[in-house]
């Protein structure tokens, strides 16, 4: 080794000038605080069996969501077949999905 590569340190260029490029890091999930748990969607299915005024009832009775704010919910899963009740953990959004079965008013579950 030449007194002028020991000089440029290791890993560098002994012919560079001195400038250092920098690259952005690759992007990656956000990161969750510690204990935080992955959120999962709660969604409402449209079926020909259940009133809308019992799928409201079932919405504002389980989730404590506004009647308004339901039946906007139980009129988006009539026109589109599905709409986003809510994201929460995974517990919890099993223990929805049960509960909304129970009532016979069909939700499913899926990671957010």
């Amino acid at each position: 080794m030449t007194d002028h590569e020991h000089e440029a340190g290791p890993g560098t260029d002994a012919g560079s000038t001195g400038t250092a490029t920098l690259t952005a890091p690759a992007k990656t999930e956000p990161k969750r605080k510690t204990g935080e748990l992955p959120p999962y969607k709660v969604l409402l299915h449209n079926d020909d069996v259940n009133t809308f005024e019992h799928v409201i009832a079932a919405v504002v009775r389980l989730t404590g969501m506004a009647v308004e704010e339901a039946l906007l919910k139980a009129l988006e899963a009539h026109e589109t077949g599905v709409a986003l009740l809510l994201v929460t953990h995974l517990e919890r959004a099993e223990l929805l999905v049960e509960q909304f079965m129970s009532l016979s008013v069909t939700t499913t579950l899926e990671p957010a």
